[in-house]
C-alpha cells in the first residue's frame, strides 16, 4: 500500500497559534501487510493499535557488549566530544556526562552496520511499505547518577515543523543496550496517541535545536492536553532486556524520567521515514535542522 505525499499543504500545523489544537491523523500508522516482512499480522495490528512494538532479543549479546565497548570509546574520545554532534548534560560539572551523539550512522562503522541490518531496516520497511532512508541516528546513553529527562512530546512534531517531514510516515527503533527497568528512565508512551496531533504553541526561535537537545521548549505540548491524554490513553512503562528493541511511530506521546539510579540506560536509536515522504522546507521554522539531525540526503538504504 502506498499513498502519495501532499509536500506542498501544510497538514499539521504548529506553532502557529496561542492556543493547542488536537489534530485527528489522517494517514495509517502501517502502510505494509504481514507478507511484506518479519511482522505477523497480529503484530501489524498491535502496531496500529498502540503505535509501538516491542521486539525481545534483536540483537545478540556479542553484538550489544561490542556496541557497549564502542559506546565507552566515544564518550572518552576528545575529539567525539568537542563535535557539535555530540550533545552532554546541561547539569554535568566534575564529570562530562553524554547525553546523545548524532549521526553515528555515518561516523562509526559498529553503528553503520546496526543501521543497514536486515533485522532492522526490514520491519521499517515493511511498516512504512516502501523503500527508506535514515533520517536520524544517534546513541544515548542516560547515564547513572547524572542522566536527565526527556520531557512529553511527539518526534514527529519537531520533524514536521523543523526538518519540513510532510506526514508521520516514519518510524523510530530503539535497540536497548542496557537493561530497561521501571527506575531507570525507561521509554514511556501513551498507547494510542499516535493517532492524534498536538498542535503546540510558541514560534520557533532561530538555532532551537541548540537548546532543544539538551532542555525542550519549542514543540512542547501544552499540559492541559497531556493530562487529557495521560487520562485517555494511559502511560505504558517500556521495559525489557539489553538486545531487545522497541519501534514506536513517529507521532506517538512519549517520554522518559531523569535516572537518579547507578544503572545506566543507553539504546541506540534509528529513525526511518519513507523516501515517499522526504522531507521539504520547515513548516514552521526558519531553515532547515543540519543534516545530523534530518538528514536532506534522501538516498533509500
Amino acid at each position: 500500500m502506498t499513498i502519495s505525499t501532499d509536500t506542498t499543504t501544510d497538514l499539521y500545523p504548529t506553532r502557529q497559534s496561542a492556543q493547542p489544537t488536537v489534530l485527528d491523523r489522517t494517514e495509517p500508522v502501517v502502510h505494509g501487510s504481514a507478507g511484506d516482512g518479519p511482522f505477523d499480522a497480529a503484530g501489524l495490528a498491535d502496531l496500529e493499535r498502540t503505535g509501538y512494538a516491542q521486539i525481545p532479543d534483536l540483537v545478540t549479546a556479542d553484538e550489544v557488549a561490542r556496541m557497549n565497548a564502542e559506546l565507552e570509546r566515544l564518550a572518552q574520545d576528545p575529539k567525539v566530544l568537542d563535535d557539535e554532534r555530540t550533545i552532554v548534560e546541561a547539569d554535568s560539572v566534575a564529570d562530562i556526562a553524554v547525553r546523545s551523539i548524532f549521526q553515528v550512522h555515518e561516523t562509526n562503522e559498529v553503528f553503520r552496520a546496526i543501521a543497514h541490518d536486515p533485522r532492522v531496516v526490514d520491519r521499517a520497511r515493511q511498516v512504512l511499505g516502501s523503500d527508506v532512508y535514515l533520517h536520524q541516528s544517534r546513541v544515548n546513553f542516560k547515564p547513572g547518577f547524572f542522566g536527565k529527562d526527556f520531557s512529553w512530546h511527539s518526534d514527529f512534531e519537531t520533524w514536521h515543523a523543523e526538518d519540513g517531514m510532510p506526514t508521520p510516515r516514519a518510524i523510530s527503533v530503539s535497540i536497548s543496550l542496557t537493561d530497561n527497568y521501571t527506575f531507570n528512565g525507561p521509554l514511556m508512551i501513551m498507547p494510542g496517541s499516535h493517532r492524534k496531533y498536538v498542535s503546540c504553541v510558541g514560534e520557533t526561535p532561530d538555532d532551537n535545536y541548540k537548546q532543544s537537545l539538551v532542555m525542550q521548549g519549542a514543540g512542547t505540548p501544552d499540559r492541559a492536553v497531556l493530562e487529557e491524554f495521560a487520562q485517555t490513553y494511559g502511560i505504558d512503562v517500556l521495559t525489557g532486556s539489553a538486545g531487545g528493541a522497541t519501534m514506536f511511530d513517529s507521532n506517538c506521546m512519549h517520554a522518559s524520567n531523569g535516572n537518579v539510579t547507578p544503572f545506566a540506560r543507553s539504546n541506540v536509536f534509528l529513525v526511518f521515514n519513507s523516501v515517499e515522504n522526504a522531507c521539504v522546507e520547515p513548516f514552521a521554522a526558519p531553515t532547515p535542522r543540519p543534516d545530523f539531525l534530518g538528514a536532506r540526503d534522501h538516498t533509500a538504504i
